[in-house]
């Protein structure tokens, strides 16, 4: 997942749809996902139109090559279909979007597959199966084509026989034939449609474990399906108050648990997570677990309720822990600890001063979703500026990338960016500055190391770019983000070319301040520097970075000049010793 420096390596696969500027609001990406083995990836969009894509097959020569990894990143479009379309409810006089708002994949069972989409009110399953093209030929041409079979039985040339006894002669009956086609086909049959049972609009789709049943969740009820049963279901959650004016909090995701078919999770506009066991009671009212952490009083303002409100909920793999996205976080739960959470990310805290802002053009209001990784140790979540971010649970690392027209150019490398306020684009540090750090940045603004990063000013950000779906590969580090109209797939590789000592010595300082400078010194003393034979290319790189560490020792206050200083000689070992005698002074 990571090069020798800790960063995350990210390339370029693809990108489909369209790159005009103006976008059709029909056109804009509103669910992706994809299947149990990754093999399928499908989108839905506003105009209720579904789009699978198939991951791509190599063939024998391109697998008897060593980029097999790279090879199998692209997907081609497999099937197109329309799952909803536009209605209006007389009775209540609102109009029904066709908007694809989930979409949930089955667990395969033959050689067909099935998923559920659902809109604000309609749920159906689909059934997505393959069958050979047939032609029906015409009488005349079969006559034509099957002219050879005429000394054979009737039916091979698509001709009846018929003897007329009365007139003392034979009569043919020509007939259509029905032929084969080489090519395959891909429909799309509705199999399935769970109607009438939401008041309110569907906000999550969950299918259970069992696979047998599926949860559809709306603002303030929960249902119960049964996949082969639709004119009934049962109401497993209701917060609706007697009184509506009563109402302090709405449903904003539900999920089941990944191994436990019992379990199940909702969370609330208030940013409480309520785990509930419906082996208590039919009806869920009693929650088993809630998840909630507290806000300190001191610094609740008006946006606070808002920017607290639930977006996404997700069980890991493994289903011991759980992802939430709000606003501008993310945060792990345990299942065993309810009364905080065990990890908190920032995803956007940089946008904490612009509230008011984004509250008066609605961007407040946008719901982002948050995936996990196949192994459950990284979480991906999206931002505005088509920036999204991913987050190492091991290492405590944060990156964020940018889906850009400018790096679609076949397996490009993407580049790490960063927001930054006014006084950190200046050379300041939240007010503090230190020669150490501002010899570090001027090394890297004048392009000396690879692991520079694209700084953008908070006030350039496009809010009418965001990326608020995204699925991660269940099994491979691929994942597919929806950026408006498009769709990007990125994928992960190892790197296995070394880089120089001196660019991983800038990106460990990264995680540092200028307080712990003396550490980092010390850790290059002893790490930069081994006792393996080196050959001259790289001699000449560690006296390169020797000259430029010497340098910046000598531009920092925290230390004196050497009295020894480092040699240029070859050997390692008379370097270690000079480094060892190095004295420095406080």
């Amino acid at each position: 997942m990571t090069d020798s420096s800790g960063e995350a390596q990210w390339y370029f696969s693809q990108v489909k749809g369209t790159m005009e500027d103006e976008v059709n609001e029909a056109d804009i990406i509103s669910t992706v996902e994809f299947n149990e083995d990754g093999e399928l990836l499908a989108t839905g969009d506003k105009g209720g139109r579904i789009v699978i894509f198939q991951r791509e097959q190599p063939t024998k020569s391109q697998l008897q090559q060593n980029d097999f990894n790279s090879l199998r990143t692209e997907y081609n479009v497999y099937s197109t279909f329309q799952s909803h379309e536009a209605e209006f409810d007389y009775l209540k006089s609102l109009e029904i979007e066709e908007k694809i708002n989930k979409i949930k994949w089955l667990r395969r069972k033959n050689m067909a597959h099935f998923l559920l989409s659902t809109n604000d009110k309609t749920v159906k399953l689909w059934k997505i199966r393959e069958r050979n093209k047939r032609a029906i030929i015409q009488s005349s041409s079969a006559s034509s084509e099957y002219s050879h079979y005429q000394n054979h039985t009737s039916l091979m040339n698509g001709n009846i026989t018929v003897r007329d006894d009365i007139n003392g002669f034979i009569r043919t009956v020509s007939i259509p034939v029905v032929k084969y086609m080489d090519r395959i086909e891909v429909e799309a049959i509705p199999k399935r449609v769970f109607a009438n049972a939401h008041t309110y609009h569907i906000n999550s789709i969950s299918l259970n474990s069992d696979q047998e049943t599926f949860m559809s969740a709306d603002d303030l009820r929960i249902n119960l399906w049964h996949i082969e049963i639709t004119n009934q279901s049962f109401n497993i959650v209701d917060i609706k108050p007697a009184n509506m004016e009563e109402l302090t909090e709405v449903i904003t995701a539900a999920e089941f648990h990944p191994k436990e078919c019992n379990l199940f999770v909702y969370s609330s506009s208030k940013g409480i997570i309520r785990l509930c066991d419906m082996r208590q009671s039919a009806l869920c009212d009693s929650q088993a677990k809630i998840f909630e952490e507290r806000e300190d009083p001191t610094t609740k303002n008006f946006f606070s309720e808002i920017i607290s409100s639930i977006s996404d909920v997700k069980f890991s793999h493994s289903g011991r822990y759980l992802c939430t996205r709000d606003y501008l976080h993310v945060k792990i739960w345990d299942l065993n600890m309810e009364s905080r959470p065990v990890e908190t990310y920032n995803v956007h805290d940089y946008l904490r001063n612009k509230l008011c802002v984004l509250y008066e053009n609605d961007c407040i209001f946008d719901k982002f979703e948050c995936s996990w990784s196949s192994n459950d140790d990284h979480i991906l979540t999206g931002s505005y500026n088509n920036f999204f971010k991913s987050f190492n649970r091991n290492s405590k690392q944060e990156l964020m990338f940018e889906c850009s027209r400018e790096q679609t150019k076949p397996r490009q490398q993407l580049r790490p960016k960063r927001v930054t306020s006014s006084n950190l684009s200046n050379g300041q540090a939240n007010g503090n500055s230190s020669p150490l750090l501002n010899s570090k940045r001027n090394n890297l603004m004048n392009g000396k190391t690879n692991s520079y990063k694209d700084e953008v000013n908070v006030d350039n950000l496009d809010f009418t770019k965001k990326i608020l779906h995204t699925s991660w590969h269940p099994k491979d580090n691929i994942i597919a983000i929806a950026a408006t109209n498009n769709l990007y797939l990125f994928y992960n590789k190892e790197n296995t070319n070394p880089t120089s000592s001196m660019a991983s010595y800038i990106s460990s300082c990264n995680s540092i301040s200028s307080n712990s400078s003396i550490n980092c010194f010390n850790t290059l003393s002893n790490s930069t520097f081994s006792t393996t034979p080196m050959n001259p290319e790289s001699t000449a790189s560690l006296q390169n970075s020797q000259n430029q560490l010497n340098q910046i020792q000598l531009n920092t206050s925290f230390y004196t000049a050497p009295s020894s200083g480092f040699t240029n000689q070859p050997n390692v070992q008379t370097q270690q010793t000079s480094s060892q005698n190095t004295t420095m002074s406080l």
